[in-house]
């Protein structure tokens, strides 16, 4: 079986709601088929996204994306389709077919990457219990990670000696492969490649679907930085990636919130107290992407970073990006300076989770580091911390919250009410509005046309003795729909039914979004087809007949006008003569 005839395979064994359903909370549309959930591809607040369980597809009426279950998995996971095509088939338990000369170039190579970083990871896990890995496993033990925790999150080891270009190198990778990989790089001093990580503790990063794409290294020597973490590759953008959210999102789900903290090690010490919904950013500053990922799945963030001023710094840059995505933000400072890992360790599971359950909303947070940073005592003093606090505030999305929250503020800085309102007003005049999303142009059917339409795909046989009829029809071409209907109309000569999803397939991306709509967004009884079809194709007919006698009749009418301004009467009395037999036709 080629890979293409294995995508319809496949795809008729995929619930795409399910699938879907993994990246983001979906809901029942009353006792539909269809689902509906906050659009994962763009900003939104009110819900535009939807799934059809019973066509197959998916529609996003505020930014325009759709598609099927493959797209979808491509377009969230940023992977080409052989990938996607992988990854659903490794979900559903089904067996690929090996062959990858179908694809393109470019899924090729990230299909190779992906293998390579599967290769490392398991090379990495042998070293770390082989002789060579004594020294991450010292580092792990005095950390108070044993091993059964440290197999979970698949740590391993880069020996000093550069095993992995080795190993490459006698299964026959070709050296360019192995340096786009990430894994290795090309020697400055001659021929050949070698390890990018070597004597490190390496943490495997996975994608949301849980593919290895990337890693972290923890130097276990003198080595800078301390932190060493993949390029950007084919196959890993950072902006995109959060450490752990494929193992966070059904623990964040269930709890309707997301932990955030710094750095791997501290995900691997809340995870080990019971708490499953935790996540890092891979070693950049906190982006809008890693956030989107995150509120699919819980609409509460705590942010529990390091208690040191550079914890606190970033903790402050990422109040503004998660307000920016309208997520509710508390912020959990531990006592004792201790960062997330060590407080566990030291006071346990359950005064860990005692401390995440009484952290203070992000405000009071910005306020007590306002009141540390400026002279509180002064006039001035005051209205700097509030300038400080202003861009929190503008950032949330609900206008009387922020007003609230201003009016608060103002008792909480001893600052008069009045003042704080005016510096409030001025400021959000003089900022520039929000970028809006681009929605996509929405293209409306006539009623008659969606009657059509339903009737192809949901009663074909009402229809089979009709398709010249239609297709021969003076008017059809105007029709707005008439790509759809004559693709169907054709298949349904053809082969005696219409499949939606081969349908699609067929149609330009603007048509087969337009068949998306008319499937996502009318009523489920509508969408029944109650009544007989039968009766609703003759009136769809008698309609069509009405419409094209009408267009006659005004053109006739023009005609005539033509006729008589020339000085043409008899030609105009012609003319009248065929629009009044017109005329007497339609009333019979």
């Amino acid at each position: 079986m080629s890979n293409f005839g294995f995508k319809d395979t496949l795809k008729s064994s995929v619930d795409i709601v399910r699938t879907i359903g993994d990246y983001i909370r979906l809901q029942k549309i009353g006792g539909s088929a269809r689902y509906r959930g906050l659009c994962p591809f763009h900003r939104e607040k009110t819900p535009s996204f939807y799934v059809h369980a019973d066509r197959q597809f998916y529609k996003c009426f505020g930014c325009g994306k759709g598609g099927d279950v493959f797209s979808f998995v491509m377009e969230i996971e940023g992977m080409g389709f052989y990938e996607a095509l992988k990854l659903l088939a490794e979900k559903n338990g089904i067996e690929m077919p090996k062959q990858r000369e179908d694809f393109d170039p470019e899924s090729r190579k990230k299909a190779s990457i992906q293998d390579l970083h599967e290769v490392a990871a398991k090379h990495f896990r042998d070293n770390l219990y082989a002789s060579a890995g004594e020294p991450g496993r010292g580092y792990l033990n005095k950390r108070g990670i044993g091993q059964k925790l440290a197999e979970e999150f698949g740590l391993g080891f880069s020996d000093p000696s550069g095993g992995l270009t080795r190993l490459f190198e006698k299964q026959g990778v070709p050296g360019e492969l192995m340096e786009q990989s990430g894994l290795c790089l090309k020697r400055n001093d001659g021929p050949g490649y070698f390890d990018r990580f070597r004597n490190r503790l390496m943490f495997p990063i996975w994608n949301e679907s849980g593919k290895v794409i990337a890693f972290g290294g923890r130097t276990l020597g003198d080595d800078q930085p301390k932190y060493l973490n993949s390029p950007e590759t084919p196959i890993y953008r950072k902006s995109h990636v959060l450490y752990n959210l494929h193992h966070a999102r059904e623990g964040a789900r269930k709890s309707g919130r997301m932990i955030l903290v710094e750095g791997y090690m501290d995900v691997i010490g809340v995870h080990s107290a019971g708490v499953r919904e935790v996540v890092a950013s891979c070693g950049t500053s906190l982006t809008n992407l890693q956030v989107r990922s995150m509120k699919r799945h819980a609409d509460r963030v705590i942010i529990n970073f390091d208690p040191d001023n550079a914890g606190a710094n970033a903790a402050e840059r990422s109040i503004q990006i998660l307000l920016e995505e309208s997520l509710q933000i508390r912020v959990c400072s531990l006592p004792g300076g201790l960062d997330p890992d060590e407080y566990v360790k030291a006071h346990g599971a359950e005064a860990y989770l005692a401390e995440l359950n009484r952290s203070p909303g992000y405000f009071h947070w910005l306020a007590d580091r306002a009141r540390s940073r400026f002279d509180m005592r002064e006039a001035e003093g005051r209205m700097e911390a509030f300038r400080f606090l202003l861009p929190a505030i503008q950032k949330l999305p609900d206008k009387l919250e922020r007003l609230a929250v201003v009016g608060d503020m103002a008792v909480h800085l001893r600052v008069e009410p009045g003042v704080v309102l005016d510096q409030f007003r001025k400021a959000a005049g003089d900022r520039n509005a929000a970028k809006a999303v681009q929605i996509a142009p929405q293209r409306h059917l006539p009623d008659l046309e969606k009657v059509l339409i339903r009737l192809l795909l949901h009663h074909p046989e009402a229809l089979a003795g009709y398709c010249d009829t239609l297709l021969s029809m003076e008017g059809f071409p105007n029709l707005e729909s008439h790509h759809i209907l004559e693709t169907a109309l054709n298949m349904l000569a053809a082969d005696g039914a219409v499949d939606f999803a081969v349908l699609q397939s067929k149609l330009s991306e603007a048509d087969a979004n337009l068949l998306a709509a008319l499937f996502s967004t009318d009523t489920e009884d509508v969408e029944k087809m109650h009544g007989d079809p039968a009766a609703q194709l003759r009136a769809c007919l008698e309609k069509l007949s009405y419409d094209q006698r009408e267009r006659h009749r005004k053109d006739l009418r023009m005609q005539v006008r033509e006729a008589e301004q020339r000085g043409d009467m008899p030609e105009a009395m012609r003319l009248m003569e065929l629009e009044r037999n017109l005329e007497r036709a339609q009333k019979h």
